[in-house]
């Protein structure tokens, strides 16, 4: 039984009920005749009287009583409506396609205020889908701008049973409606929005070359350089209405509101360009580096994040921007290359903390990049040289050779002085973890890409020595982090650490030739991004022994790799008249990608080109080198597809990815740097 004949038989039993009472009372009056008919006699006029009234209340009053209580449903109904049609809510009903057939009055103000003709929900607001009203829930909210307002929509799925003549009503035949809410939500978002243009922006600003700046103007011009440079930085921030302070000679700290942040972004840190613009003689150009902290939710953890943005702008070379809010992390500037500092201080603490760690360590286990270079394996054997002179087990973690190691492995291992476990792979090495062991890193310092990335996980004590710039990516529990963007060569880096770590280390003439081959390879023959310190580093291990014929003969190519490489200049498309982008065929190949890095090197001879990428297909993935000579920051460029690197030499890798989706996302950046104007 439904309820519209539940509540018809509630009424009949109320209407009724004198007539049912009729029943016991005449029962009643035959019982007193069984016991004194005299009695009887007497009390049955009234019972007559009683079924008498009764059944004139019932046939009387009946039709009075339905009249009343229809009359009442009928204003109740029109209460209803009236309360409906007058509410300040704006309320519609529509069909499942999304056509109005009813609205109250405030919604018909909004759609006379609009001037909208087209009484469609999908038309009136575009932000509400087909899929909004094919949802499977029974409800579901659009958030739409109308004009100046934004409403939050509120849609609710309102099933219809239509029976015999209710077909013909307003909805047709129309199985299920939709009830429509539209709440003004524009003051709550205005005051939303203004809470979050309130909150705070903490930053820190360092000038990377203080010393050497001053070094480069006259003595007396030296206040007037800092005077313009504090000036420069205090009406930037100044204008944004934020405060700076100055914490040390080439440190300030800022902080401002977070409503100027977009003017900001937009400009992308402009302070970092204007800064440069200052010149009273001074030869070198001043540059900044920027860590702005944001959406911690207090200052301290603001101030937190600022130091992790400006340690990762430092340890990316400089000259940039880092924005960190939360997780995300996003990088500006970075177009210059940073000037090489000639101090070795800083070499010197590294190489002193490096040993203390070592002392205390019973094993070293020394590890590199994924598909390792010469440079990755020249700075692993020399870590492996100071800790075999600390009288520590070292190995040296390598799980798959490459054609640019492989003839070098080969002398150490056909050497009498280098044991059998020299060399590890990552399970061999796996095994060998306890306590008492010591992971350095050489020539990588995202973990994604280093060759056994579980040791990460299993040693506590790690050590990261590196010369790539860092990105998001970082080894968070390396116990020492020696990365510095400006050296040519992972290699180079232990060298000097070599001269500081000990007075009595002896390098072998087969470790001079590793470590002096990787800095030859990542300079490109000393022709890319060489420093003072680089030549010096090389001038040491030609001392030590290192023979420069001996390394060449070394790497000599195959003549399947020269032809590869040609292939892959033959092939070379330029992009924008000055990126060349061209395609390494892997057939033959047992190194594809060192070949590809090499060919790289060689577009750049070619007049008019300032940037070069080469792929090729190894293993299912796409490897991308990328090269520049000054203009373009190539490290940026490839960043942008999930790599990294140095402003001139750079790479990233595309699993799964085919060639021609590889040079369309290369394309793609191109384009989006040329927007931003970083290229």
């Amino acid at each position: 039984m439904d309820k519209d004949s539940r509540a018809k038989s509630r009424l009949y039993v109320y209407q009724a009920w004198p007539l049912i009472l009729s029943v016991p009372v005449l029962c009643g009056n035959l019982a007193v005749a069984v016991a004194s008919k005299r009695i009887a006699l007497m009390i049955s006029p009234f019972t007559l009287i009683y079924i008498v009234l009764a059944v004139w209340l019932y046939v009387s009053h009946r039709k009075r009583l339905l009249s009343t209580l229809t009359r009442y449903s009928s204003e109740h109904s029109w209460v209803q409506k009236h309360l409906i049609t007058k509410m300040e809510l704006p309320y519609a009903l529509s069909d499942e396609k999304g056509w109005l057939l009813w609205y109250n009055q405030s919604f018909r103000r909004i759609l006379n205020a609009e001037k909208v003709k087209k009484k469609n929900l999908l038309s009136l607001f575009p932000e509400i889908t087909n899929a909004d009203l094919e949802m499977k829930d029974e409800s579901a909210e659009v958030h739409a701008v109308l004009g100046k307002t934004r409403f939050r929509i509120h849609l609710q799925r309102i099933s219809m049973k239509l029976q015999g003549e209710e077909k013909d009503s307003l909805v047709g035949d129309c199985q299920e409606i939709f009830a429509v809410y539209l709440q003004d939500e524009t003051e709550i978002l205005a005051v939303r929005q203004e809470i979050e243009d309130e909150k705070p922006v903490v930053g820190m600003i360092y000038l990377d070359n203080y010393e050497e700046a001053l070094e480069s103007v006259e003595e007396v011009h030296r206040s007037l350089l800092m005077a313009l440079i504090d000036r420069k930085i205090n009406k930037y921030i100044g204008s944004m209405e934020g405060i700076v302070k100055k914490l040390e000679k080439d440190k300030y700290l800022f902080i401002l509101n977070q409503k100027y942040m977009n003017q900001i972004l937009e400009e992308r840190f402009s302070i970092l360009e204007d800064v440069k613009s200052v010149n009273i003689g001074n030869e070198m150009a001043v540059t900044l580096s920027i860590g702005v902290g944001m959406d911690g939710g207090s200052y301290n953890k603001d101030y937190e994040y600022a130091r992790a943005a400006i340690d990762m702008a430092l340890g990316r070379g400089g000259d940039q921007a880092v924005v960190k809010a939360g997780s995300k992390i996003q990088y500006y500037g970075g177009k210059s290359q940073q000037q090489e500092k000639t101090t070795r201080v800083k070499a010197r603490v590294k190489a002193h903390a490096l040993r203390e760690l070592m002392e205390t360590k019973d094993r070293v286990l020394i590890m590199g990049h994924r598909l390792g270079d010469i440079d990755s394996f020249g700075s692993s054997v020399g870590i492996y040289r100071i800790a075999v002179s600390l009288n520590k087990k070292a190995h040296i973690v390598i799980n798959e050779l490459t054609t640019s190691v492989q003839p070098m492995l080969e002398r150490f291992r056909s050497s009498v002085d280098y044991p059998d476990d020299m060399i590890l792979n990552g399970a061999q090495a796996a095994e060998q973890v306890d306590s008492n062991t010591l992971l350095v890193v050489v020539d990588v310092n995202r973990p994604s890409i280093t060759d056994a990335p579980e040791l990460l996980r299993m040693v506590k004590t790690i050590v990261v020595l590196d010369h790539h710039r860092q990105s998001g990516e970082v080894i968070t529990n390396a116990v020492l982090s020696y990365v510095e963007p400006y050296a040519s060569s992972a290699s180079e880096m232990v060298t000097e650490i070599l001269q500081y770590i000990a007075d009595d280390i002896k390098i072998r003439p087969i470790e001079a030739d590793a470590m002096y081959a990787g800095i030859v390879v990542d300079t490109n023959n000393f022709q890319n991004q060489p420093g003072v310190r680089t030549f010096e580093a090389a001038a040491y291990l030609r001392r030590c022994g290192a023979d420069v014929t001996r390394v060449r003969k070394m790497f000599c190519d195959s003549l399947a790799e020269n032809k590869a490489r040609a292939a892959a200049v033959l092939s070379a498309e330029l992009y924008r008249g000055y990126v060349a982008i061209g395609e390494l065929p892997a057939e033959g190949l047992q190194s594809p990608t060192v070949v590809g890095a090499q060919a790289a090197n060689e577009l750049l001879n070619i007049k008019g080109i300032k940037a070069s990428v080469v792929m090729t297909v190894y293993h299912n993935t796409v490897f991308l080198s990328a090269r520049s000579i000054d203009e373009v920051n190539v490290q940026v460029m490839m960043e942008m597809l999930g790599g990294g690197g140095h402003r001139t030499v750079a790479g990233a890798q595309l699993a799964g990815a085919t060639i021609t989706e590889a040079k369309r996302r290369v394309k793609e950046v191109i384009d989006q740097m040329l927007q931003k104007g970083e290229i």
